[in-house]
């Protein structure tokens, strides 16, 4: 536990580190392709101590069981993650640049009508409904961590992106919001569940991602699998 907790801390604090304060020093030092580089290393380095440090975690019992209902309503909050997720690879404007020219932004369409952070509202909603169904030590840290990482990490790329791009950036956030579904509330904005690209990869990914989860090892089918067997 003691591991998974650093490995955690080092994961999150890695990447808001490098995204942030040290950024502008290390892109001066090994040019934007070579910090990118750097970025993706130390990523994949800490995600896999954390991901091996949870697999060594001991066994727990569970502290409570969600049911089938509970169960029911995180399979369709996950495949609003998925929906979020695929929506987010394309016409991106929070995508890292090498060239760093500030991005093209068309006016939001598909997931970005629901939420300028897509990509990281998939992450947090996975890091939620992970956390509602599998309720261990080991699970509410690791969960917890990508969560933080998501919601905060958003939160502080609209702060960078501000100040890098200060005509582009307040335009896009005008436009969408940070909280999914904000701008449909306030009748801003028609409801919508992304475009066709969105909501069909996103359902093949849930399906894909659901029937996984036994044979990567996990105790507990997932998703519409847990029903069919």
């Amino acid at each position: 536990m003691e591991s998974l907790i650093a490995a955690s801390i080092a994961f999150v604090g890695s990447h808001f580190l490098l995204s942030h304060p040290l950024r502008r020093p290390l892109v001066s030092r090994i040019g934007a392709a070579g910090f990118l580089g750097l970025y993706a290393l130390v990523a994949f380095a800490t995600l896999g101590w954390m991901a091996e440090a949870f697999r060594k975690a001991p066994p727990e019992p569970l502290w409570w069981d969600v049911g089938d209902a509970g169960w029911a309503v995180a399979s369709a909050v996950m495949l609003v993650a998925s929906i979020l997720f695929v929506g987010s690879l394309v016409r991106n404007p929070a995508m890292p640049d090498p060239t760093g020219k500030a991005p093209k932004i068309a006016p939001p369409r598909g997931v970005f009508r629901i939420t300028r952070h897509p990509m990281m509202w998939g992450f947090a909603l996975w890091a939620l409904v992970h956390a509602a169904v599998f309720p261990t030590a080991a699970n509410l840290v690791l969960s917890a961590a990508i969560l933080v990482l998501a919601l905060v990490g958003a939160a502080l790329q609209d702060r960078k992106k501000e100040k890098l791009f200060p005509q582009e950036w307040p335009r896009w956030e005008a436009e969408t919001s940070y909280w999914p579904f904000a701008r449909q509330i306030a009748g801003r904005a028609g409801w919508t569940i992304g475009d066709l690209h969105a909501a069909g990869g996103g359902l093949v990914v849930w399906l894909a991602a659901t029937w996984a989860h036994v044979p990567l090892g996990s105790p507990m089918a997932a998703g519409v699998w847990r029903w069919l067997g």
